[in-house]
């Protein structure tokens, strides 16, 4: 079997599983109908706190998929290491990489947020195992950031020594444009959270991602 890291570097399509958008019975369906169909990774991001649910959802999540796909829990580094979660995805203003890898076992992912090249570098010396890259294109997750400059994310693509994975309103009409930069990974969340078949999407994705390929 595959190492974590290893399958992390094969990956290509990251699903965001946001509280924000849909409620948990929905997150289920679009969850199996994701990893059924061909999703890498999974992010679980709760950000309205709901600490119970979460936790239920990640131990569900994880006998689901036994080990086959990484499930990562957004934020808590506690939440993701009592749930049996395979990694943890943190921000700028949250728990630091460092703090994150003493307080969970040696064989967990930590996935860092970064907006710019310095972000990414720092990431980088940290240790963190991939990075999210974005946003990329106008979100509702987060409102307040203004696309990118695409000439940019070939810069960042040229310049990452870890995997990156661009993220922010990418949905299959836009995808081109973020491969056309030389970004081999992308995470999704509404475009296939709000999708009327999510399984469709998802392998419309794939097909796209493993074109780039």
């Amino acid at each position: 079997m595959k190492s974590k890291k290893m399958r992390l570097k094969d990956s290509s399509l990251y699903l965001v599983l946001d509280t924000g958008v849909c409620d948990y019975p929905k997150l289920w369906e679009v969850f199996q109908a994701g990893v059924n169909n061909g999703v890498d990774i999974v992010q679980l991001r709760d950000k309205l706190g709901n600490v119970p649910q979460a936790l239920e959802f990640t131990r569900r999540a994880r006998c689901y998929l036994k080990k086959a796909v990484p499930f990562i829990v957004n934020d808590r580094a506690d939440l993701a290491y009592a749930g049996g979660a395979c990694g943890v995805h943190v921000g700028q203003d949250d728990l630091p990489v460092a703090a994150a890898r003493k307080m969970l076992p040696r064989s967990f992912l930590v996935g860092k947020s970064c907006q710019t090249l310095a972000h990414l570098q720092e990431a980088e010396r940290e240790g963190a195992d991939y990075a999210g890259f974005g946003s990329v294109f106008k979100t509702k997750t987060k409102p307040e950031r203004l696309p990118m400059d695409l000439g940019f994310l070939r810069e960042v693509a040229g310049a990452a020594r870890l995997p990156v994975f661009a993220i922010g309103g990418i949905t299959i009409d836009n995808i081109d444009l973020v491969l056309a930069q030389g970004i081999k990974r992308v995470a999704v969340c509404r475009a296939i959270l709000l999708a009327r078949d999510p399984a469709q999407i998802v392998r419309e994705f794939k097909k796209a991602l493993m074109v780039e390929r």
